[in-house]
């Protein structure tokens, strides 16, 4: 295993609505198949993914520069060079990354690399179930899906 540089590796842009970030997955280039780190630059005025949780992956973020908002649930904080917060696995990591300022936010996500996982996205009321691979991971997934909370059936449905 050895250093990789983050000026090695091409930005990969991700969009949708106002959520636009670019990202660089250090991860990726290394052989940490358990912990995956990406940086992440947030253009002015947008977003990152919207606002979830993870049940069995920790997530930690650090801020490189520039400034934003950070929200936790019903709150928001500002977010400047040097922040440092972690996200546990549960609904009270749930996160959302605002870049309302004029200039990019750049900074690095650290996550554990567990599977199965389940995200919960709490606005939309739907979860996301990853098995195979975690979010963010590069293998292939043998099941993984959206589905809305309130679909909730009896164990015995189809049975």
């Amino acid at each position: 295993m050895c250093p990789v540089n983050k000026d090695e590796l091409e930005w990969t842009a991700l969009e949708h609505g106002a959520m636009h970030v670019r990202r660089k997955q250090l991860s990726e280039q290394t052989d940490g198949d358990q912990l995956g780190c990406s940086l992440y630059e947030l253009p002015a005025e947008h977003e990152s993914w919207p606002y979830h949780y993870h049940t069995a992956n920790q997530e930690a973020m650090y801020v490189l520069a520039g400034t934003g908002t950070l929200r936790l649930a019903d709150e928001t904080y500002p977010l400047t060079e040097g922040d440092y917060v972690s996200f546990p696995a549960n609904e009270t990591g749930g996160h959302k990354v605002i870049n309302d300022s004029e200039t990019p936010l750049r900074y690095l996500m650290v996550s554990t690399m567990n599977e199965p996982d389940v995200t919960v996205y709490p606005d939309s009321e739907k979860l996301g179930v990853f098995v195979g691979a975690p979010p963010g991971g590069r293998d292939e997934r043998s099941l993984h899906g959206y589905y809305p909370i309130d679909d909730d059936v009896d164990y015995w449905d189809g049975e």
